[in-house]
């Protein structure tokens, strides 16, 4: 198994080290990368809680950090969990919370794992192996109404329809069991002429909806900005515009929660600002980053600092 440094490496760590003993979460283990960054930068009393779902990463990583001893705790859940990983963690409160949105390109490489429309693979695409829905069951058991709305909503594609009449109309005389065999009836739907992958928007959007990133994403947003001591940083990095709008619109939330109408000249909602967007344009990679590493392209990191 073989993990790549994480994208933005070099800008979260400049970003979110503290010069005093802090406790960091990483909400996104991994490979460890962002992690090991952090435990190699941080002060000697600093501690790190990482969260990852995925068991053969921890696996990974906890083999890769061990050096670090007690300085690392390392939990087997759903970051939408942050708040009782804390607490198990045994603190109520942290300094920095890290959150790297999306598949791993571990994952992504790894052919058995079933998200790439790149290899031959039984359809999965769970990041939990344990979750009940996979990408096998939405093509195969899902209706075509169900189908068009996830590819539409999740993969902002175009030719949702075409693609989700096309995936009924194939399960009538089989069932749709592979990666290749989805994303053929992909690219016999909607053609080839396209600069990105026919396929990248609708593996996209059904590996959205079986893992519910989007609303785990939300949930966790709202439970990490209140974990955070004062002057406590969230960083979080996306991977497209779906991520990247909620992350955008709930940071402005937190800090201008106000929702009294504009023609009252005093609040009366009485909702406080929980601090301020340190990132007014999303920090993105540089030139030298986006020749190495093609998943840097479309990577957006945001900042907020609790007040």
């Amino acid at each position: 198994m073989e993990y790549h440094k994480p994208v933005l490496f070099n800008e979260v760590i400049e970003n979110i080290i503290s010069d005093k003993k802090a406790i960091y979460v990483d909400c996104t283990l991994g490979g460890g990368g962002h992690s090991e960054g952090i435990l190699e930068k941080s002060s000697d009393d600093s501690k790190v809680i990482g969260i990852d779902q995925d068991i053969e990463a921890i696996d990974f990583t906890k083999r890769k950090l061990e050096k670090y001893g007690d300085k690392l705790k390392i939990f087997q859940d759903n970051f939408k969990n942050i708040d009782s990983v804390v607490y198990f963690a045994g603190y109520s409160k942290v300094d920095r919370i890290l959150m790297d949105i999306g598949v791993s390109s571990n994952q992504l490489d790894n052919k058995e794992r079933g998200f790439s429309y790149k290899y031959e693979a039984k359809l999965d695409m769970r990041m939990n192996k344990e979750l009940s829905i996979s990408a096998y069951d939405i093509v195969n058991t899902f209706s075509e109404k169900e189908i068009t709305d996830i590819i539409y909503k999740y993969g902002e594609e175009p030719k949702s329809r075409k693609i989700a009449k096309n995936i009924v109309e194939y399960r009538k005389n089989k069932k749709i069991e592979t990666t290749l065999e989805l994303s053929n009836i992909i690219i016999k739907s909607i053609g080839k002429s396209m600069k990105k992958h026919p396929s990248k928007r609708a593996f996209q959007a059904i590996r959205i909806y079986v893992n519910r990133e989007l609303e785990v994403l939300e949930e966790t947003l709202d439970k990490a900005v209140n974990l955070l001591n004062k002057g406590g940083k969230l960083l979080v990095i996306t991977f497209h515009s779906l991520e990247d709008r909620i992350v955008k619109e709930k940071f402005r939330k937190y800090e201008n929660p106000c929702i009294c109408p504009p023609e009252i000249p005093i609040c009366i909602c009485k909702k406080k600002s929980l601090g301020k967007v340190i990132t007014k344009k999303a920090i993105i990679a540089g030139k030298e980053e986006l020749q190495f590493n093609n998943r840097a392209h479309s990577a957006k990191l945001r900042i907020f600092e609790r007040s």
